[in-house]
C-alpha cells in the first residue's frame, strides 16, 4: 500500500462527511461567495459556514478557516474554495473544500491525532469514528 492512499482514504471519509454541508453551502449564491472572498468579508463567510453546518454537526466540530479563494473564467462555473477545520474528540483536520457546480472536493492540509496510533488504519479508523460521532444526524446514503 503507497502511503497517499491513508491520505487518500481519509479524504474520501471526510468528503462523504462533507455533502450535507457542500449542498447547503450550494445554497447560497455564487456571487455572494465571488464578493466575500474578494472583499476578505470572512466573518460573513463564517455566518455561512456556521448555518450550512448546524443541522450536519455539531456546535464547535466543523469551522471555518478563515480562508477562501474564488477560481472565475469566461468559460466555466466558478469554483470556491474555503479553508475549513474539524476538530472532535482527539482528531484536528485542516482541510480545504472545494465547491464546483454540484460536486465537491477535499483537499487535506494537515491532520493530526492524540495520540497518534502506530498504524495509519488505526489512525483512519479514528477519523471514521470522529466524523460520525459528532453528526447530529445520520448522513445522507
Amino acid at each position: 500500500m503507497k502511503k497517499n492512499d491513508h491520505l487518500q482514504d481519509r479524504e474520501f471519509a471526510l468528503g462523504l462527511a462533507m455533502k450535507d454541508v457542500a449542498a447547503e453551502l450550494r445554497l447560497v449564491e455564487p456571487a455572494d461567495f465571488v464578493g466575500y472572498i474578494g472583499m476578505e468579508q470572512y466573518s460573513c463567510l463564517e455566518d455561512i459556514v456556521n448555518s450550512s453546518s448546524e443541522l450536519s454537526f455539531l456546535p464547535g466540530s466543523l469551522t471555518f478557516g478563515w480562508g477562501a479563494d474564488v477560481k472565475l473564467s469566461w468559460s466555466e462555473r466558478p469554483s470556491i474554495f474555503l479553508d475549513m477545520e474539524f476538530r472532535f474528540e482527539s482528531v484536528t483536520a485542516f482541510f480545504c473544500l472545494g465547491l464546483r457546480g454540484d460536486c465537491e472536493s477535499v483537499a487535506i492540509r494537515m491532520i493530526s491525532f492524540d495520540p497518534p496510533a502506530d498504524e495509519p488504519l488505526v489512525n483512519t479508523a479514528r477519523l471514521i469514528s470522529a466524523l460520525n460521532a459528532s453528526r447530529c444526524v445520520a448522513p445522507r446514503p
